[in-house]
C-alpha cells in the first residue's frame, strides 16, 4: 500500500483551509461535515463559498502562524508557489497537509467518499487514477441503500443489549447476520421502524430461548418502468436481488428479468387482451400464499404498479391478510414513452395540464368522461389504447375535438423496438395499422405532439422488419 487507510476523528478539531477556490470550498464542506472547526484563510473567496453557510473567513494572505494549533491543513489556492509554501511550512510544523492535485506535496490524500453516515466508504487510487476512484464510487452509490446509515444506527442502539444477553461470540455473530441480512434490516431500510423493533425483539427472545422463529415472508410490489433497464430505481434493483420468488407480467422484458436474483423462482402471470394466464384474484392470492410460506416475493409489474397496474387491488388482499409488503414506484409508461419519443407532456406554450386514462376497463367497456378529456391546453395520454384506438379517436372527435388535433402512438416505448407514429385524430389509427404495431403502446393527444420534430432524441437500432421506416425515433412521412 502506498497509503495507510485510516478514519480520523476531527470533530471539534481546528482545521485550516488555505485558498478561496472552488476546491477550497469543497474541502471546507468535507471537513465541516465531519464536525471540524474550519477556518479559511484567503484574500478573497470565490462564488463557490456562497453555498457554504457560516464560513469563518480571514481575508488575508497565508502566514506561517496560521498553522499554529491546527489538526489538519488543506491547501487549494490555485497558485503553485503558494501551495508549495503551505505544504513545506505544514510539514515543518508537523501538521498533516493535503494539497489539491499535488500528491507529492501531501502527507495525506483525500479519497472518494460514499457517505451513508455512520457508514462511510472511502476509495483511493493513491493519486494514480482519480477518475477510476470516482467510477468505483458511482457504482457503490448505486449498490448501497440510502438508508444504510439508519441500519447502522439501529444495530448500534441494540448492541449493548445483545452483548449482555448473548455472551457466546459465535452465536452473537450469527444472530447479527440474521438481523442485518433479514427482514428486520429491510424494515429499517424501508423506514418501518416499529415493525423492525418488533421483529428484532422476537428474534432476540427466540435466540435467548434457543428457539427457531418461523421464517417471515414479505411481498415487494415493484414497478419496472416502461422497459429500459436503466430506468429502474436503486431500491427496485436491491429488492430484485433479494427475492426468492418473482411473479412477473408480460410487459417486463427479459433484460429486466435477467437482473433478478439468478436462483429466484420465476412465475409468469401476464395478461393480455383476451388471454389471462391467471385471474387477478388468483394472482393476489398467490402473493399472500407464498409470503405465508416464508418467501420474499417480488411482484414485478411494467410501468408503475399504481398507474393502471392493479397494484392497489393486490396489496389490499395483502393488507387484509396481515402480510408485510413494500411498494416501489416505477417510471410510468406515460412519462417514459413520451420522454423517449421527444414529446413533453406539459409545455407552457401548449399544455398546462395532463390527464391519464386507460383504454381498457374492468368490464371491457370503454366508458370515459369524454367532455373532461377535451379541455383546452391539456394533454391526454391513453394507456393500453392500441386495441381501442379507432374508438378513442372517433369518440374524441364526436365529443368536440378538432379532427386535426395532433396525436401520436408510441409502441414499445424506451425499448430497442420503439416505434412512433404521429398524425392527427383523423388519421393516426390508419397510420398505426400500416405500421403493424403490436404493443404495448400509448396514445398521446395534444399540440405537444408537434414538438416531436424538434425534440426527438432516442434512436433505437434499425431493424429489417416492415416498420423499419419508423424505427429511427421519427416517422419518415407522418410528422406534423
Amino acid at each position: 500500500m502506498k497509503h495507510l487507510p485510516v478514519f480520523l476523528d476531527i470533530k471539534d478539531q481546528p482545521v485550516l483551509v488555505v485558498g478561496g477556490t472552488v476546491m477550497a470550498a469543497r474541502r471546507w464542506a468535507t471537513a465541516t461535515s465531519a464536525g471540524a472547526r474550519v477556518r479559511v484563510v484567503a484574500p478573497k473567496l470565490s462564488a463557490a463559498f456562497e453555498d457554504c453557510p457560516e464560513v469563518v473567513h480571514e481575508a488575508k494572505a497565508f502566514e506561517e502562524s496560521d498553522l499554529d494549533g491546527m489538526h489538519l491543513v488543506f491547501a487549494a489556492t490555485g497558485e503553485e508557489e503558494e501551495d508549495v509554501r503551505v505544504s513545506a511550512l505544514a510539514r515543518k510544523k508537523g501538521v498533516a497537509v493535503n494539497v489539491v492535485d499535488r500528491l507529492d506535496l501531501c502527507s495525506f490524500v483525500m479519497p472518494s467518499i460514499v457517505d451513508r453516515s455512520p457508514v462511510v466508504v472511502a476509495i483511493s487510487s493513491s493519486g494514480d487514477a482519480p477518475i477510476l476512484s470516482r467510477l468505483l464510487r458511482a457504482k457503490l452509490e448505486a449498490l448501497l441503500p440510502s438508508g444504510l446509515g439508519r441500519l447502522a444506527n439501529f444495530a448500534g442502539s441494540c448492541r449493548q443489549q445483545v452483548n449482555s444477553l448473548i455472551t457466546d461470540p459465535v452465536r452473537r455473530r450469527r444472530f447479527w447476520e440474521r438481523i442485518v441480512g433479514g427482514p428486520a434490516a429491510e424494515y429499517v431500510l424501508a423506514g418501518q421502524q416499529e415493525a423492525a423493533d418488533e421483529l428484532f425483539d422476537k428474534t432476540l427472545e427466540a435466540e435467548c430461548r434457543d428457539q427457531e422463529l418461523p421464517v417471515q415472508g414479505e411481498v415487494y410490489l415493484v414497478g419496472s418502468g416502461p422497459g429500459d433497464p436503466d430506468l429502474l430505481t436503486f431500491r427496485a434493483l436491491r429488492l430484485m436481488q433479494q427475492a426468492d420468488v418473482v411473479l412477473h407480467d408480460r410487459l417486463v422484458p427479459d433484460a429486466i428479468l435477467d437482473l433478478v436474483r439468478r436462483d429466484a423462482e420465476r412465475v409468469f402471470v401476464g395478461k393480455k387482451r383476451g388471454d389471462h394466464v391467471l385471474a387477478q384474484e388468483d394472482i393476489s392470492q398467490m402473493l399472500a400464499d407464498l409470503a405465508r410460506q416464508g418467501h420474499r416475493v417480488l411482484r414485478l409489474k411494467g410501468g408503475d404498479p399504481f398507474m393502471f397496474g392493479r397494484g392497489g387491488e393486490e396489496i389490499e388482499v395483502l393488507a387484509d391478510a396481515g402480510i408485510p409488503f413494500q411498494v416501489v414506484p416505477g417510471v410510468t409508461a406515460a412519462n417514459g414513452c413520451a420522454a423517449y419519443a421527444g414529446i413533453p407532456l406539459t409545455h407552457r406554450d401548449h399544455a398546462q395540464a395532463c390527464i391519464f386514462v386507460t383504454g381498457h376497463t374492468k368490464d371491457g367497456k370503454l366508458d370515459l368522461n369524454w367532455h373532461s378529456l377535451m379541455q383546452p391546453n391539456q394533454t391526454v395520454v391513453v394507456f393500453m389504447g392500441l386495441g381501442a384506438l379507432v374508438n378513442v379517436a372517433g369518440q374524441l372527435v364526436e365529443h368536440g375535438a378538432n379532427p386535426d388535433l395532433p396525436a401520436a402512438v408510441v409502441d414499445n416505448g424506451t425499448r430497442e423496438r420503439q416505434q412512433v407514429v404521429s398524425g392527427t385524430l383523423s388519421d393516426v389509427a390508419d397510420r398505426v395499422a400500416k405500421a403493424e404495431f403490436e404493443g404495448p403502446a400509448i396514445l398521446i393527444v395534444g399540440t405537444v405532439v408537434t414538438l416531436r420534430d424538434k425534440l426527438s432524441w432516442f434512436a433505437p437500432p434499425a431493424s429489417d422488419d416492415a416498420a423499419a421506416g419508423f424505427l429511427s425515433g421519427r416517422a419518415s412521412d407522418d410528422s406534423n
